[in-house]
């Protein structure tokens, strides 16, 4: 045998080696698009990321330590945010040392982003809840006006420096805020205001009462 037929054998084998470990190796193979996992179509019944529901910006009412929280994420010019807002009230006035109530934005109106600014400037000047009133009071008369003029005119009669809180509302720090929100709000699948969590669990049937009712619920659990 001479060294080119050598050579030649040498190659046949090296390659028949190699076929052979393609064929028996399994090949992995990335998921198509359409097989990909796929947003939530409802809020799940508890928050995977607590850290989705509450953050250090969010604007709290009650006592910080209260051992049930109620994550309400709403949008200001929501007509349902403004119908349940007096039994959110009532339910805090039942439960003075138990629950607090954190909100969350939610920006899928045309005034929405507009008022909210404003709520967080109204925060600069300390007057978050009386702006919050007032606004919501006044909410027919600005739900479709994109400047919110009623809102601010409201605003102005629960106190507001509006020149000062037009100059706030753009600040970077606002900005963030409403970045964050609507991060979660994506995030969470939340399609619809006012989405309510208690302590972590979504409201499941919608009404004042299944509310109430959870609350209440969670309650009686923190204090056993």
């Amino acid at each position: 045998m001479n060294r080119r037929t050598l050579v030649l054998i040498i190659c046949v084998v090296i390659l028949a080696v190699f076929a052979a470990a393609a064929f028996l190796y399994p090949r992995v193979i990335p998921p198509q698009p359409s097989q990909q996992a796929q947003a939530p179509a409802q809020v799940p019944a508890e928050a995977p990321n607590g850290s989705n529901l509450v953050r250090f910006h969010s604007p709290v009412f009650g006592p910080a330590q209260a051992p049930v929280t109620i994550v309400e994420f709403f949008d200001p010019s929501c007509e349902a945010c403004r119908a349940f807002y007096p039994y959110v009230k009532k339910i805090l006035a039942e439960n003075p040392n138990d629950v607090r109530l954190v909100l969350r934005y939610v920006l899928f109106h045309q005034a929405s982003e507009e008022v909210a600014r404003m709520l967080e400037a109204a925060r600069k000047q300390n007057l978050y809840p009386q702006v919050l009133e007032a606004v919501l009071d006044a909410q027919p008369d600005w739900h479709d006006d994109p400047r919110a003029a009623a809102a601010w005119a409201a605003a102005e009669g629960a106190g507001l420096d509006v020149g000062r809180a037009r100059a706030d509302m753009h600040t970077p720090g606002v900005d963030a805020v409403l970045k964050v929100d609507m991060q979660d709000v994506k995030a969470l699948g939340i399609r619809g205001t006012p989405t309510f969590f208690v302590n972590g669990h979504a409201l499941d049937k919608f009404g004042p009462e299944p509310l109430r009712d959870l609350v209440r619920s969670e309650v009686a659990k923190a204090r056993n």
